[in-house]
Protein backbone atom coordinates (compact mmCIF):
# COMPACT_ATOMS: atom_id res chain seq x y z
CA UNK A 1 0.00 0.00 0.00
CA UNK A 2 1.38 3.28 -1.03
CA UNK A 3 1.36 6.95 0.92
CA UNK A 4 -1.63 7.80 -0.51
CA UNK A 5 -3.70 4.96 0.41
CA UNK A 6 -2.76 4.46 3.80
CA UNK A 7 -3.45 7.97 4.27
CA UNK A 8 -7.00 7.48 2.28
CA UNK A 9 -7.66 4.47 4.85
CA UNK A 10 -6.66 6.37 8.08
CA UNK A 11 -8.59 9.47 7.33
CA UNK A 12 -11.93 7.29 5.83
CA UNK A 13 -11.56 9.41 2.37
CA UNK A 14 -11.18 6.03 0.41
CA UNK A 15 -14.08 4.31 2.46
CA UNK A 16 -17.29 4.14 2.25
CA UNK A 17 -19.70 7.18 2.51
CA UNK A 18 -21.79 7.83 5.15
CA UNK A 19 -25.30 9.92 4.52
CA UNK A 20 -27.80 10.04 7.16
CA UNK A 21 -31.05 10.91 6.11
CA UNK A 22 -34.03 12.20 8.22
CA UNK A 23 -37.74 10.87 7.78
CA UNK A 24 -39.10 15.01 7.07
CA UNK A 25 -42.02 16.30 9.37
CA UNK A 26 -44.42 19.17 8.18
CA UNK A 27 -42.72 22.05 10.33
CA UNK A 28 -39.96 23.22 8.16
CA UNK A 29 -37.71 26.13 9.23
CA UNK A 30 -36.59 28.44 6.75
CA UNK A 31 -33.16 28.55 8.65
CA UNK A 32 -31.40 27.46 11.61
CA UNK A 33 -32.11 29.25 14.91
CA UNK A 34 -28.89 31.18 15.87
CA UNK A 35 -27.90 33.45 18.35
CA UNK A 36 -27.38 35.97 15.74
CA UNK A 37 -29.44 38.37 14.38
CA UNK A 38 -31.01 38.97 11.38
CA UNK A 39 -30.06 42.14 9.58
CA UNK A 40 -33.57 42.84 7.67
CA UNK A 41 -36.50 42.29 10.19
CA UNK A 42 -38.77 41.60 7.17
CA UNK A 43 -36.52 38.81 5.66
CA UNK A 44 -39.20 35.97 6.61
CA UNK A 45 -42.06 37.71 4.91
CA UNK A 46 -39.84 38.19 1.68
CA UNK A 47 -38.76 34.75 2.14
CA UNK A 48 -41.72 32.33 2.96
CA UNK A 49 -40.30 29.01 3.40
CA UNK A 50 -42.52 27.02 0.49
CA UNK A 51 -40.47 29.58 -2.10
CA UNK A 52 -37.14 29.68 -0.44
CA UNK A 53 -37.09 25.69 -0.64
CA UNK A 54 -38.12 25.63 -4.01
CA UNK A 55 -35.43 27.89 -5.48
CA UNK A 56 -32.54 26.72 -2.73
CA UNK A 57 -33.10 23.09 -2.94
CA UNK A 58 -34.60 22.96 -6.70
CA UNK A 59 -37.41 20.37 -5.30
CA UNK A 60 -39.75 18.74 -7.40
CA UNK A 61 -43.35 20.29 -7.78
CA UNK A 62 -45.85 19.41 -4.86
CA UNK A 63 -47.78 16.43 -7.16
CA UNK A 64 -46.58 13.19 -5.80
CA UNK A 65 -45.53 11.47 -8.81
CA UNK A 66 -44.14 8.01 -8.81
CA UNK A 67 -41.11 6.80 -10.98
CA UNK A 68 -42.61 3.84 -12.97
CA UNK A 69 -39.71 3.15 -14.55
CA UNK A 70 -38.66 -0.68 -14.14
CA UNK A 71 -35.71 -1.46 -12.14
CA UNK A 72 -33.91 -4.68 -12.20
CA UNK A 73 -33.28 -5.96 -8.74
CA UNK A 74 -31.04 -9.25 -9.03
CA UNK A 75 -33.16 -10.83 -11.96
CA UNK A 76 -36.72 -9.48 -10.30
CA UNK A 77 -38.31 -6.79 -11.83
CA UNK A 78 -40.13 -4.04 -9.97
CA UNK A 79 -42.16 -1.35 -10.97
CA UNK A 80 -42.71 0.76 -7.53
CA UNK A 81 -39.48 2.69 -7.42
CA UNK A 82 -39.46 5.30 -4.34
CA UNK A 83 -41.46 8.73 -5.44
CA UNK A 84 -40.49 11.33 -5.68
CA UNK A 85 -40.24 13.89 -1.95
CA UNK A 86 -43.26 16.59 -2.46
CA UNK A 87 -42.09 20.05 -1.38
CA UNK A 88 -44.71 20.24 1.51
CA UNK A 89 -45.41 16.92 3.35
CA UNK A 90 -49.14 15.68 3.63
CA UNK A 91 -50.27 12.96 5.48
CA UNK A 92 -50.29 9.34 3.82
CA UNK A 93 -52.74 6.84 4.63
CA UNK A 94 -50.75 3.38 4.88
CA UNK A 95 -52.10 0.62 3.45
CA UNK A 96 -52.50 -2.93 4.80
CA UNK A 97 -50.26 -5.19 3.05
CA UNK A 98 -50.71 -8.73 2.28
CA UNK A 99 -49.93 -11.77 4.61
CA UNK A 100 -47.33 -12.57 2.32
CA UNK A 101 -45.57 -8.89 2.98
CA UNK A 102 -42.24 -8.80 4.72
CA UNK A 103 -44.07 -5.98 6.43
CA UNK A 104 -46.59 -8.75 8.50
CA UNK A 105 -43.71 -9.61 10.75
CA UNK A 106 -43.78 -7.37 13.22
CA UNK A 107 -40.30 -7.01 13.73
CA UNK A 108 -40.43 -4.70 10.56
CA UNK A 109 -43.83 -2.55 11.30
CA UNK A 110 -44.81 -0.95 8.43
CA UNK A 111 -43.54 2.97 8.10
CA UNK A 112 -44.22 5.58 5.56
CA UNK A 113 -41.55 6.82 3.02
CA UNK A 114 -39.68 10.39 3.98
CA UNK A 115 -40.77 10.77 0.20
CA UNK A 116 -44.14 10.43 -0.02
CA UNK A 117 -46.14 6.94 -0.03
CA UNK A 118 -44.78 3.50 1.91
CA UNK A 119 -41.33 2.47 2.09
CA UNK A 120 -40.26 -0.80 -0.79
CA UNK A 121 -40.28 -3.65 0.58
CA UNK A 122 -37.55 -4.88 2.68
CA UNK A 123 -36.87 -7.76 0.11
CA UNK A 124 -36.61 -5.38 -2.18
CA UNK A 125 -33.97 -3.54 -0.04
CA UNK A 126 -31.68 -6.58 0.64
CA UNK A 127 -31.16 -8.11 -2.56
CA UNK A 128 -34.79 -9.56 -3.48
CA UNK A 129 -34.57 -12.16 -0.36
CA UNK A 130 -37.86 -13.55 0.90
CA UNK A 131 -39.47 -12.72 4.57
CA UNK A 132 -37.92 -15.70 5.93
CA UNK A 133 -34.54 -14.47 4.74
CA UNK A 134 -34.46 -10.88 5.70
CA UNK A 135 -33.95 -11.10 9.60
CA UNK A 136 -30.76 -13.56 9.01
CA UNK A 137 -29.55 -11.32 6.02
CA UNK A 138 -29.73 -8.19 8.28
CA UNK A 139 -28.61 -10.01 11.41
CA UNK A 140 -26.36 -12.51 10.15
CA UNK A 141 -22.56 -12.68 8.95
CA UNK A 142 -23.65 -13.80 5.60
CA UNK A 143 -21.70 -11.70 3.14
CA UNK A 144 -24.51 -10.84 0.79
CA UNK A 145 -26.27 -9.05 3.40
CA UNK A 146 -27.35 -5.83 1.35
CA UNK A 147 -28.81 -6.05 -2.32
CA UNK A 148 -27.96 -4.23 -5.36
CA UNK A 149 -30.10 -2.42 -7.49
CA UNK A 150 -28.95 -2.23 -10.84
CA UNK A 151 -30.43 -0.78 -14.07
CA UNK A 152 -28.86 -2.00 -17.90
CA UNK A 153 -25.87 -4.07 -15.96
CA UNK A 154 -24.65 -0.35 -14.22
CA UNK A 155 -25.52 0.33 -10.40
CA UNK A 156 -27.45 3.39 -9.86
CA UNK A 157 -28.85 5.03 -6.85
CA UNK A 158 -32.33 3.99 -6.05
CA UNK A 159 -32.99 6.90 -3.97
CA UNK A 160 -34.05 10.53 -4.65
CA UNK A 161 -31.76 13.58 -3.81
CA UNK A 162 -31.59 14.64 -0.34
CA UNK A 163 -30.55 18.39 0.91
CA UNK A 164 -29.65 17.99 4.21
CA UNK A 165 -29.58 21.96 4.67
CA UNK A 166 -33.65 21.78 5.37
CA UNK A 167 -34.36 21.94 8.52
CA UNK A 168 -37.39 20.30 9.95
CA UNK A 169 -38.78 21.03 14.01
CA UNK A 170 -39.72 18.19 16.01
CA UNK A 171 -41.74 18.21 18.64
CA UNK A 172 -40.46 16.44 22.06
CA UNK A 173 -42.70 13.45 21.63
CA UNK A 174 -41.79 13.06 17.64
CA UNK A 175 -39.97 9.45 17.27
CA UNK A 176 -36.09 10.18 14.90
CA UNK A 177 -36.57 7.66 12.26
CA UNK A 178 -34.93 7.79 8.83
CA UNK A 179 -32.11 6.54 7.14
CA UNK A 180 -28.67 5.75 6.83
CA UNK A 181 -26.98 5.21 3.09
CA UNK A 182 -23.41 3.80 2.81
CA UNK A 183 -21.90 4.15 -0.44
CA UNK A 184 -18.65 2.26 -1.62
CA UNK A 185 -16.42 4.57 -3.84
CA UNK A 186 -16.24 3.34 -7.75
CA UNK A 187 -12.60 1.66 -7.14
CA UNK A 188 -13.81 -0.44 -4.75
CA UNK A 189 -15.64 -3.83 -5.04
CA UNK A 190 -16.07 -4.75 -0.68
CA UNK A 191 -15.45 -2.97 2.86
CA UNK A 192 -15.12 -4.85 5.38
CA UNK A 193 -16.69 -3.58 9.03
CA UNK A 194 -16.82 -5.10 12.34
CA UNK A 195 -19.67 -3.28 12.70
CA UNK A 196 -22.69 -0.75 11.97
CA UNK A 197 -23.74 1.27 15.47
CA UNK A 198 -26.74 4.39 15.47
CA UNK A 199 -26.20 6.63 18.43
CA UNK A 200 -28.78 8.90 19.13
CA UNK A 201 -27.12 11.89 22.23
CA UNK A 202 -28.65 14.79 24.32
CA UNK A 203 -25.73 17.14 24.78
CA UNK A 204 -25.08 20.27 26.14
CA UNK A 205 -21.92 21.58 24.20
CA UNK A 206 -19.57 24.39 25.52
CA UNK A 207 -16.87 24.15 23.24
CA UNK A 208 -17.85 27.14 21.63
CA UNK A 209 -16.76 29.73 24.79
CA UNK A 210 -13.61 29.30 26.96
CA UNK A 211 -14.98 26.68 29.54
CA UNK A 212 -12.75 24.88 32.74
CA UNK A 213 -13.35 21.06 32.68
CA UNK A 214 -15.19 18.80 30.45
CA UNK A 215 -16.16 20.56 26.99
CA UNK A 216 -19.68 19.13 26.81
CA UNK A 217 -21.92 17.13 29.18
CA UNK A 218 -24.61 13.74 27.75
CA UNK A 219 -27.86 14.06 29.79
CA UNK A 220 -29.27 11.63 27.07
CA UNK A 221 -27.56 8.96 25.55
CA UNK A 222 -28.90 5.23 23.70
CA UNK A 223 -27.23 3.16 21.14
CA UNK A 224 -28.17 0.53 18.80
CA UNK A 225 -26.55 -2.25 16.50
CA UNK A 226 -27.37 -1.78 13.05
CA UNK A 227 -25.45 -4.60 11.86
CA UNK A 228 -23.07 -7.10 13.04
CA UNK A 229 -19.64 -7.21 11.68
CA UNK A 230 -19.67 -8.36 7.73
CA UNK A 231 -18.86 -7.24 4.30
CA UNK A 232 -20.10 -4.55 1.98
CA UNK A 233 -20.38 -5.85 -1.47
CA UNK A 234 -23.11 -3.13 -3.14
CA UNK A 235 -22.19 0.10 -4.20
CA UNK A 236 -24.93 1.18 -2.13
CA UNK A 237 -26.93 0.10 1.07
CA UNK A 238 -29.54 1.29 2.60
CA UNK A 239 -30.41 0.95 6.33
CA UNK A 240 -33.43 2.10 8.55
CA UNK A 241 -33.33 3.44 11.74
CA UNK A 242 -35.51 4.47 14.73
CA UNK A 243 -35.37 6.25 18.08
CA UNK A 244 -38.86 6.01 19.72
CA UNK A 245 -40.35 7.18 22.79
CA UNK A 246 -36.84 9.28 23.71
CA UNK A 247 -36.59 11.48 26.44
CA UNK A 248 -35.99 15.46 25.12
CA UNK A 249 -36.31 17.68 27.33
CA UNK A 250 -34.74 20.47 26.72
CA UNK A 251 -35.35 22.69 23.46
CA UNK A 252 -32.38 22.84 21.04
CA UNK A 253 -30.51 25.81 21.78
CA UNK A 254 -27.58 27.85 19.48
CA UNK A 255 -25.98 30.58 21.49
CA UNK A 256 -23.08 32.44 21.73
CA UNK A 257 -20.57 30.45 24.35
CA UNK A 258 -23.15 27.33 24.69
CA UNK A 259 -25.34 24.78 23.08
CA UNK A 260 -27.81 22.32 23.34
CA UNK A 261 -27.85 20.00 20.42
CA UNK A 262 -29.19 16.51 19.65
CA UNK A 263 -27.54 14.32 17.53
CA UNK A 264 -28.13 11.13 15.34
CA UNK A 265 -24.10 9.54 15.12
CA UNK A 266 -23.57 6.61 13.04
CA UNK A 267 -19.93 4.95 13.24
CA UNK A 268 -18.68 1.86 11.40
CA UNK A 269 -15.81 -0.12 13.45
CA UNK A 270 -12.96 -1.29 11.40
CA UNK A 271 -10.13 -3.55 11.77
CA UNK A 272 -6.94 -1.74 13.11
CA UNK A 273 -7.97 1.84 12.00
CA UNK A 274 -10.29 4.14 14.11
CA UNK A 275 -14.41 3.70 13.38
CA UNK A 276 -15.67 6.18 10.52
CA UNK A 277 -18.33 8.42 11.75
CA UNK A 278 -20.96 10.87 10.79
CA UNK A 279 -23.67 13.12 12.52
CA UNK A 280 -26.52 14.82 11.82
CA UNK A 281 -28.26 17.34 14.09
CA UNK A 282 -31.82 17.23 15.10
CA UNK A 283 -33.72 20.40 15.77
CA UNK A 284 -36.24 20.00 18.72
CA UNK A 285 -38.51 22.28 19.92
CA UNK A 286 -40.48 22.13 23.31
CA UNK A 287 -44.22 23.78 23.22
CA UNK A 288 -45.59 25.27 26.45
CA UNK A 289 -48.43 26.06 28.42
CA UNK A 290 -49.55 29.79 29.88
CA UNK A 291 -49.47 29.51 33.27
CA UNK A 292 -52.85 29.61 35.04
CA UNK A 293 -52.27 32.85 36.92
CA UNK A 294 -50.33 35.84 35.62
CA UNK A 295 -50.40 38.78 37.23
CA UNK A 296 -49.20 42.24 35.56
CA UNK A 297 -46.06 43.94 36.19
CA UNK A 298 -46.51 47.04 37.93
CA UNK A 299 -43.39 49.10 39.62
CA UNK A 300 -42.55 52.68 40.60
CA UNK A 301 -39.05 53.81 39.89
CA UNK A 302 -37.16 57.34 39.40
CA UNK A 303 -34.60 59.89 41.39
CA UNK A 304 -35.56 61.37 43.81
CA UNK A 305 -37.32 65.05 43.84
CA UNK A 306 -36.37 65.00 40.35
CA UNK A 307 -38.15 62.11 38.27
CA UNK A 308 -41.07 59.55 38.97
CA UNK A 309 -42.33 56.84 37.23
CA UNK A 310 -44.71 53.98 36.89
CA UNK A 311 -44.83 51.35 34.69
CA UNK A 312 -46.77 48.28 34.48
CA UNK A 313 -47.23 45.53 31.89
CA UNK A 314 -50.14 43.11 31.42
CA UNK A 315 -48.24 40.15 32.52
CA UNK A 316 -44.95 38.38 33.05
CA UNK A 317 -45.04 35.72 30.81
CA UNK A 318 -45.36 35.52 26.98
CA UNK A 319 -44.89 33.23 24.26
CA UNK A 320 -42.42 33.86 21.57
CA UNK A 321 -44.86 35.41 19.00
CA UNK A 322 -47.26 36.81 21.27
CA UNK A 323 -47.34 40.96 22.21
CA UNK A 324 -46.29 42.97 24.88
CA UNK A 325 -48.63 45.62 26.20
CA UNK A 326 -48.22 48.02 28.61
CA UNK A 327 -48.24 51.66 30.14
CA UNK A 328 -45.65 54.65 31.42
CA UNK A 329 -47.15 57.05 33.67
CA UNK A 330 -45.17 60.04 34.73
CA UNK A 331 -46.03 60.97 38.05
CA UNK A 332 -43.19 63.75 38.75
CA UNK A 333 -41.04 65.15 35.76
CA UNK A 334 -38.10 67.77 36.87
CA UNK A 335 -35.96 67.22 34.27
CA UNK A 336 -35.66 67.41 30.60
CA UNK A 337 -36.15 64.37 28.88
CA UNK A 338 -35.42 64.37 25.13
CA UNK A 339 -36.78 60.55 24.28
CA UNK A 340 -37.55 57.71 25.73
CA UNK A 341 -36.81 53.94 24.24
CA UNK A 342 -37.99 50.54 25.04
CA UNK A 343 -35.48 47.23 24.49
CA UNK A 344 -35.37 43.50 25.13
CA UNK A 345 -32.26 42.05 25.89
CA UNK A 346 -31.12 38.27 25.78
CA UNK A 347 -28.68 37.02 28.93
CA UNK A 348 -26.69 34.04 28.36
CA UNK A 349 -24.72 32.85 31.57
CA UNK A 350 -22.37 29.48 30.91
CA UNK A 351 -20.29 27.77 33.37
CA UNK A 352 -20.31 26.22 36.76
CA UNK A 353 -22.69 27.72 39.17
CA UNK A 354 -24.93 29.52 37.20
CA UNK A 355 -28.00 28.92 39.67
CA UNK A 356 -26.16 30.94 42.06
CA UNK A 357 -24.78 33.32 39.34
CA UNK A 358 -28.63 33.45 37.96
CA UNK A 359 -29.94 35.10 41.37
CA UNK A 360 -27.65 38.45 40.67
CA UNK A 361 -29.21 39.82 37.86
CA UNK A 362 -26.43 43.01 36.74
CA UNK A 363 -23.62 40.94 38.26
CA UNK A 364 -21.43 39.71 34.98
CA UNK A 365 -18.14 38.40 37.69
CA UNK A 366 -20.87 36.65 39.89
CA UNK A 367 -17.69 33.62 39.35
CA UNK A 368 -14.19 32.88 38.29
CA UNK A 369 -15.66 30.06 35.46
CA UNK A 370 -18.98 32.42 34.50
CA UNK A 371 -19.46 34.42 31.28
CA UNK A 372 -22.00 36.08 30.36
CA UNK A 373 -23.38 37.51 27.14
CA UNK A 374 -25.89 40.32 27.12
CA UNK A 375 -27.44 40.78 23.75
CA UNK A 376 -30.12 44.03 22.54
CA UNK A 377 -32.67 41.50 20.82
CA UNK A 378 -34.60 45.20 19.52
CA UNK A 379 -34.61 48.48 20.50
CA UNK A 380 -37.47 51.02 19.76
CA UNK A 381 -37.86 54.78 20.77
CA UNK A 382 -41.23 55.03 22.16
CA UNK A 383 -41.25 58.75 23.21
CA UNK A 384 -39.57 61.41 21.63
CA UNK A 385 -39.78 65.17 23.70
CA UNK A 386 -40.06 66.15 27.22
CA UNK A 387 -43.37 64.58 29.20
CA UNK A 388 -45.16 66.24 31.66
CA UNK A 389 -46.55 65.16 34.95
CA UNK A 390 -49.55 62.92 34.29
CA UNK A 391 -48.08 61.95 30.46
CA UNK A 392 -49.50 58.34 30.28
CA UNK A 393 -47.12 56.52 27.43
CA UNK A 394 -48.29 53.45 25.87
CA UNK A 395 -46.45 50.75 25.10
CA UNK A 396 -46.73 47.62 22.44
CA UNK A 397 -44.41 45.42 20.86
CA UNK A 398 -44.71 42.90 18.85
CA UNK A 399 -42.22 39.80 19.37
CA UNK A 400 -42.98 38.16 16.51
CA UNK A 401 -41.49 40.96 14.58
CA UNK A 402 -38.34 40.67 16.37
CA UNK A 403 -34.88 40.35 13.79
CA UNK A 404 -33.79 37.24 16.28
CA UNK A 405 -34.67 33.62 16.75
CA UNK A 406 -35.79 34.02 20.19
CA UNK A 407 -36.17 30.92 22.46
CA UNK A 408 -37.98 29.86 25.67
CA UNK A 409 -36.41 30.90 29.23
CA UNK A 410 -33.81 28.57 29.94
CA UNK A 411 -33.22 28.70 34.05
CA UNK A 412 -29.70 27.19 35.24
CA UNK A 413 -30.29 23.78 32.72
CA UNK A 414 -27.96 21.08 34.83
CA UNK A 415 -26.77 24.29 36.67
CA UNK A 416 -24.22 24.85 33.22
CA UNK A 417 -26.60 27.79 31.46
CA UNK A 418 -29.66 29.86 31.85
CA UNK A 419 -31.45 32.03 28.95
CA UNK A 420 -33.07 34.96 30.31
CA UNK A 421 -35.14 38.04 28.92
CA UNK A 422 -35.73 41.30 30.30
CA UNK A 423 -37.45 44.86 29.05
CA UNK A 424 -35.22 47.40 29.43
CA UNK A 425 -36.62 50.85 29.43
CA UNK A 426 -34.34 53.89 28.88
CA UNK A 427 -34.85 57.38 29.63
CA UNK A 428 -32.07 60.27 28.11
CA UNK A 429 -31.87 63.76 29.01
CA UNK A 430 -30.51 66.57 27.18
CA UNK A 431 -27.44 66.10 28.67
CA UNK A 432 -27.20 62.50 27.42
CA UNK A 433 -27.30 61.20 30.98
CA UNK A 434 -28.91 57.55 30.46
CA UNK A 435 -31.75 56.08 33.38
CA UNK A 436 -32.82 52.71 33.30
CA UNK A 437 -34.62 49.86 35.01
CA UNK A 438 -34.86 46.32 33.63
CA UNK A 439 -37.69 43.79 34.42
CA UNK A 440 -37.60 40.43 33.46
CA UNK A 441 -40.40 38.54 31.46
CA UNK A 442 -40.46 34.54 31.24
CA UNK A 443 -40.51 33.47 27.48
CA UNK A 444 -42.38 30.03 25.97
CA UNK A 445 -42.97 28.32 22.92
CA UNK A 446 -47.04 28.75 21.73
CA UNK A 447 -46.33 26.75 18.15
CA UNK A 448 -43.41 24.63 16.37
CA UNK A 449 -41.41 27.21 14.15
Amino acid sequence: MDVGSLLGALTGSGAVKIEIRLDPKQVILDHTPSWRLHRNPFWRVKHPVGDQLQVNNNLPPPENTINNSTINNNGRNYANAPPVMPQQQTEQPVMNPPQSSPYANPAYPPTTSPYGGMNPPLSQQYGGMSSSQTMSAQYGASSSMYGQTTYGGNAVSSLPPYNKDIVYAYNATDDITGQIVLRLPSSQKKFEHLGIKVQFIGRIDMTMGIHEGRPHYDFTSLSKELAPPGVLYQPETVVPFAFRNMDKELESYRGRNVAVRYIVRVAIERKFLPPLTAEHDVWVQLLGQAPPQDEPIKMEVGIEECLHIEFEYDRRHYHTADTITGKIHFLLVRIKIKHMELAVLRRETSGEGVAMAAQETNNTDAGANIYTETQTVVKYEIMDGAPVKGEVIPVKLCLKGIPADLTPTYTAVNNRFSVRYFLNLVLVDEDDRRYFKQQEIILWRKDLG
